[in-house]
């Protein structure tokens, strides 16, 4: 629940975008920055706040962000103009981290055998919050207004903040000596540079958040307009295609403490390039939108839980900081993707969008390629020859 809603606060502005440009008289690639600003607050503050996860119990840190939430929710409730409606956006975002904190903090609460099931549920409830906060903010605007799903949103919050607050479990007991916070965030650098498994996971996770981010950046634009024409409340139905991640997140968790991570890797890279040949038909046929987004989000979150469930078998002490290493890099990716769909729809429509999220594609085959085919995996493979 804690993941899934405070990761939720950042999507519910995807399918409003159309009313929020209308309110606010801007422009719709205007409106699009604030998906845009929103994922840059959540990538800075990757890197600076989800460190302090292994320095400070988590379990009083979780709730605290959460509050934080709660008032920029309310803030963004109110937004008057262009600059209120980005800056409240941009605390969301920083303030959504919880979800990250909280991924950490289950997988030290798990055992090694069961890590990749434990972060694939964590995961699930992460997931449906983002896909439910479409549909949720969808129905909830035509009850209302776009407003109304940032105040219902902010009232949630809320109780959830002193829930967790009391129920949180303490953690298992940490190593006796801790980084200081400057030596913490410094030490993200050096794990990418370090973890050759943590930079693939990496460059995975960038492009297919890059692929997602391109696909739902823009849509609530396709289907407003012609030939479509929903209203917000259908617009935000579509989030519930993504329903078919959360059964790809649990199970390549449980292919991940199997030892199947190669083949899922292989499979999902494959999937997130495949997908976008039915979502350039999406700007005509409903179908092929339809059947885009099923196989895009099924290989999105299947290729997310099983880099998580990697990079959490490296470093234990770190794991707060192995995320913010890995999510840095995965939504910069996002943010890579949401500027540059953005951009294509506004200057050559949805076929351009198509080209944009298919090279995302693209680059994790080929990263995949590399690692199944590469020198290092023929060294591999030479290594463990009978001789």
């Amino acid at each position: 629940m804690s993941t899934g809603l405070s990761a939720a606060a950042m999507y519910y502005a995807q399918p409003l975008l159309d009313d929020i440009h209308a309110s606010l008289g801007m422009s719709t690639g205007a409106a699009g920055l604030l998906v845009t600003v929103t994922q840059g607050g959540y990538l800075v503050a990757l890197f600076l706040l989800v460190p302090v996860g292994d320095l400070v119990a988590r379990r009083r840190l979780i709730p605290l962000l959460t509050a934080g939430q709660v008032a920029a929710l309310v803030v963004l409730a109110t937004a008057t103009s262009p600059a209120q409606l980005f800056a409240a956006g941009t605390a969301v975002g920083v303030l959504s981290v919880t979800a990250q904190v909280g991924v950490a903090f289950a997988a030290s609460l798990a055992g090694d055998a069961e890590r990749g099931r434990v972060v694939g549920t964590v995961m699930s409830g992460l997931l449906l919050g983002i896909l439910l906060a479409r549909t949720a903010a969808g129905w909830l605007a035509n009850l209302g207004d776009w407003r109304t799903p940032y105040w219902v949103a902010a009232g949630v919050q809320l109780v959830l903040c002193v829930v967790l607050a009391v129920r949180l479990p303490a953690e298992p007991p940490r190593p006796a000596s801790t980084p200081r916070y400057g030596e913490a965030v410094a030490s993200v650098a050096r794990l990418l540079r370090d973890e050759p498994v943590l930079r693939r996971r990496a460059i995975y996770g960038a492009a297919a958040f890059g692929g997602f981010s391109a696909l739902w950046t823009p849509l609530s634009f396709l289907l407003g307009g012609a030939p479509y024409r929903y209203s917000t409340g259908v617009v935000g139905l579509f989030g519930l295609l993504g329903l078919i991640g959360v059964l790809a997140a649990s199970g390549a968790g449980r292919a991940a403490d199997r030892g199947r991570t190669g083949l899922v890797t292989v499979g999902s890279t494959v999937l997130l390039l495949v997908s976008w040949l039915p979502l350039a038909l999406g700007d005509r046929h409903l179908v092929g939108l339809i059947v885009g987004i099923l196989v895009l989000d099924l290989a999105v979150q299947a290729l997310h839980i099983t880099n998580q469930s990697e990079i959490y078998r490296l470093r234990p002490e770190a794991r707060s900081r192995l995320t913010a290493a890995y999510m840095v890099t995965y939504f910069a990716g996002g943010l890579l993707g949401s500027l540059a769909a953005d951009a294509a729809y506004s200057h050559g429509g949805w076929r351009a969008v198509s080209l944009t999220g298919a090279a995302f594609g693209l680059l994790a085959v080929t990263v995949a390629a590399w690692e199944r085919l590469g020198p290092a995996a023929r060294r591999r493979r030479a290594g463990s020859r009978p001789r």
